[in-house]
């Protein structure tokens, strides 16, 4: 991989509960000096005006390059356009079962498309509870299609005192999917 991909991430954000995973994952990858290309869903920034005081624009400033959802000519929907691949957090059920089924309607699942036939980390931050049956044969569906399923599920052991801090090891957790390394992770044998 060149060192241009190496350092370049798509980052896609759905109407799903959660965004504040999405925008915490767009400003720790601004840090860590990782070029983010951002496509945020219709339904994301429905959901960000319910959960958050940020606009839609605000959000895509936090990132080097967005894309509108529908602009399917996109630099990110070309397998040509080198990455190390895409985070979509929080994802949808919707979206995680547009790409399981390669419906590729939206440059979001377009660009997860892209990502899963090039053979790149396509890691879903899924954000759904409970779960039917459908839902988990999706799942694995994706999973055998070499996406990683990450749910968002907070850890107790690093013993977080504030939302943010369980924000932040969870995000943390999703970069190391990546080989990102932050220091917002409290590692196991840290966590005493």
């Amino acid at each position: 991989m060149s060192k241009l991909a190496s350092r370049r991430i798509v980052v896609g954000i759905t109407g799903a509960s959660g965004v504040a995973y999405g925008i915490r994952a767009l400003e720790v990858l601004m840090q860590a000096g990782i070029e983010t290309h951002l496509v945020l869903s219709k339904a994301a920034e429905l959901t960000m005006t319910y959960e958050t005081d940020i606009k839609p624009a605000d959000m895509r400033a936090r990132a080097s390059v967005w894309y509108a959802s529908g602009d399917i000519g996109a630099a990110i929907s070309s397998g040509s356009f080198r990455t190390m691949g895409m985070l979509i957090v929080p994802c949808s059920v919707r979206t995680m079962s547009e790409i399981a089924t390669g419906v590729t309607g939206t440059l979001m699942s377009r660009a997860a498309d892209v990502v899963l036939k090039e053979r790149r980390r396509l890691v879903l931050g899924v954000r759904e509870t409970p779960l039917h049956s459908g839902h988990l044969r999706t799942l694995l569906q994706l999973s055998e299609m070499g996406a990683v399923i990450a749910p968002l599920v907070p850890a107790f052991y690093s013993r977080p005192q504030s939302l943010e801090a369980m924000v932040d090891h969870t995000v943390g957790r999703l970069l190391d999917l990546f080989d990102i390394e932050t220091d917002i992770v409290k590692r196991w044998k840290q966590a005493s």
